[in-house]
């Protein structure tokens, strides 16, 4: 009876994982697996929520708990993702958290023929890693970082981010920047016509 309880309780799943790593062409089947593997470890969570703000001094335990197991839970999901991707993207996501890697992968998953995707997902990294050795961006510093870094076709889309005066998280950014892409990119294509 005790051999089953020990053998139940070291119940892995993380094999299924090590079986499709991601080299870029399988994001569907490897992320279906990684999924498994966090359900099973109840830390699927860090995928939809991001890193939270850290609790201030005075906070209840709870929020201190809370704080400090969502960021193991974050840095164990985000290990156990770079351990199953090819060189490259590991090197393109060493100094993104799960939630960013996640966000990131799915966004130049979605469509292997993007091209400033993969650059903005890098530059989001680049911050994230600043951040954590105590550099802190704000917003709106991060914001214009990334979008001095584009190319001059992106010059009306920046223009018009400006006089908007839109305030926007650096997912959402990267969302905006996608749709504008393929904007440029049937405009281009339209002047060959």
């Amino acid at each position: 009876m005790a051999a089953n309880l020990a053998l139940s309780s070291g119940f892995n799943l993380r094999s299924i994982v090590d079986k499709e790593k991601l080299p870029g062409t399988n994001f569907t089947i490897w992320y279906r697996n990684l999924r498994i593997v966090l359900m099973q470890e109840k830390k699927e969570y860090v995928f939809e929520q991001p890193y939270p703000e850290e609790p201030k001094d005075s906070g209840s335990a709870a929020d201190h708990r809370a704080y400090e197991k969502h960021c193991n839970d974050s840095l164990d999901v985000g290990c156990l993702m770079l351990a199953t991707m090819s060189p490259e993207l590991q090197k393109q996501y060493e100094d993104s958290d799960a939630y960013n890697m996640i966000e990131g992968l799915r966004a130049m998953f979605e469509n292997q023929e993007r091209v400033e995707s993969p650059h903005v997902i890098k530059m989001i990294g680049h911050i994230e890693a600043l951040d954590r050795l105590s550099f802190e961006f704000d917003l709106e510093l991060a914001t214009y970082v990334i979008l001095q870094s584009l190319p001059p076709s992106f010059k009306p889309f920046i223009m018009n981010y400006h006089m908007n005066s839109l305030d926007k998280t650096l997912t959402e950014l990267h969302g905006m920047l996608k749709t504008a892409e393929d904007s440029i990119k049937n405009l281009n294509s339209c002047d060959d016509c």
